[in-house]
């Protein structure tokens, strides 16, 4: 009976790692039918690296999540199999995840200055804008959980930027992520009943601490799209 535990198990840890790779691999196949295998390879590890930072971050808080599933022109997600018990952990799982993602992108950008790559170039700057949009102050975007430590009232300032960004460029995703948000907004009008008062009770400092990172990490991104875009455009040496 114990080995038939332990085989069953092993077996499921290896399910979840087939589920990993074997999505990973049809979104690197459905990808490279547009931009080319290499692109497509290097995009998926970018998404991966940053969904990583939310499960390692989640395990550290002792959460239970499940490895990455990827969907093509959706991205990824962690199964969070029980909800955070407080605020600040959301932050700082949700905080982890763009991270990540940021050090990846640097890592492809000076890797591209180094060898003279365009496509490394190409990956940085995707893997700036990727984390880019995931800040965004709307739950169940990274900066709607991050932003949340402030008040969740702060998602509604993404409205009007993912307003703004679906009339620059219309997307499926863009409408997928508003339905989503859409009972969350609610919930920062109305508040939300599932969440007790005590679940946003953290001491000040760790607001302001969580502020000023989040709108760094916005600023370092945006000046390095905008830097990394002029270059692939030759504006910019």
């Amino acid at each position: 009976m114990g080995k038939l535990i332990l085989w069953l198990l092993a077996a499921g840890k290896m399910g979840k790692l087939l589920t990993t790779c074997g999505t990973m691999l049809v979104s690197m196949v459905v990808y490279s039918w547009v931009f080319g295998w290499r692109y497509a390879v290097g995009f998926v590890l970018l998404i991966f690296v940053h969904e990583m930072g939310h499960y390692v971050a989640a395990r550290q808080r002792g959460l239970n999540v499940g490895a990455p599933t990827f969907i093509p022109f959706v991205g990824a997600w962690i199964a969070m199999k029980e909800v955070p018990h407080d605020v600040e952990t959301e932050a700082y799982v949700g905080f982890a995840g763009p991270l990540a993602g940021t050090a990846a992108a640097l890592a492809c950008y000076f890797l591209a200055r180094e060898n003279d790559s365009r496509l490394l170039l190409a990956l940085a700057y995707s893997g700036c804008m990727l984390n880019l949009f995931n800040l965004i102050p709307i739950s169940p975007l990274d900066g709607g959980r991050i932003t949340a430590i402030i008040s969740p009232k702060v998602w509604l300032a993404g409205v009007p930027l993912l307003a703004a960004l679906f009339f620059y460029s219309p997307s499926p995703m863009l409408i997928l992520v508003a339905v989503l948000a859409y009972p969350q907004i609610k919930a920062a009008i109305w508040g939300d009943p599932d969440k007790p008062a005590q679940y946003y009770e953290v001491a000040r400092d760790t607001r302001i601490n969580y502020g000023v990172l989040y709108l760094g990490l916005v600023a370092f991104l945006a000046m390095m799209s905008y830097s990394v875009h002029g270059m692939l455009d030759g504006t910019d040496g």
